[in-house]
């Protein structure tokens, strides 16, 4: 019988220096083989159902779809690539979002290589791993106030788009955008929906 082949990676990361470093350290495990990189959320889609890796190596933060989402899309139509979440920002939201969206691993990006790679090997054997700071933080982080509703429509927003562009994006009628939103500013302090997105964000929420 034949020895098992090396874990199969797909690594995304938008920052190339980032990528670089991480699949350079990867590959120096023999047991380990990084056989695509992305840059953006899209990238990494189209990487998992080009590859179908083993293991599928996350930044939360990147262009376009973002790492749960990516997470997100694996879970649903790749179910045999398992997913590990990376992120620069220990921001308890994304933590719980990320592990929703189907991811089997947390890691923070201060994180020693060797321990990646360990992630890697128990992820990929069936396992999970939260950082131990990451998970003692969400424990005793306030709850997210604001309903599934309000936090989809504060992700529609932009820079420029009116009520109505976010109703098209969200199949919703405007005035019920509206309310949504002024709720939303109500929940979290903000004078505007830009500074409800903010806010939102900074508490890892969206």
């Amino acid at each position: 019988m034949s020895a098992p082949g090396p874990i199969r990676l797909v690594l995304a990361d938008d920052e190339s220096l980032t990528r670089g470093a991480v699949g350079a350290l990867l590959g120096m495990e023999t047991d380990l083989v990084v056989v695509a990189e992305a840059g953006t959320g899209d990238e990494a889609i189209a990487s998992v159902r080009r590859h179908r890796p083993d293991v599928a190596v996350l930044d939360v933060e990147m262009p376009g779809r973002d790492g749960a989402e990516v997470a997100q899309w694996v879970a649903a139509n790749e179910p045999a690539t398992r997913c590990i979440i990376l992120t620069r920002h220990a921001r308890p939201g994304v933590l719980r979002r990320a592990l929703a969206a189907g991811a089997a691993g947390f890691v923070t990006k201060s994180a020693p290589a060797t321990l990646l790679a360990d992630v890697i090997r128990r992820v990929h054997g069936g396992g999970r791993y939260v950082d131990p700071d990451l998970a003692m933080t969400a424990l005793m982080t306030e709850e997210c106030p604001l309903t599934d509703r309000e936090l989809e429509v504060l992700r529609a927003v932009d820079a420029t788009g009116t009520a109505a562009d976010i109703a098209a994006r969200v199949h919703l009628s405007p005035g019920t955008v509206r309310n949504y939103l002024s709720s939303a500013m109500q929940k979290l302090g903000a004078g505007s929906r830009t500074e409800a997105v903010q806010r939102a964000r900074d508490h890892g929420w969206l």
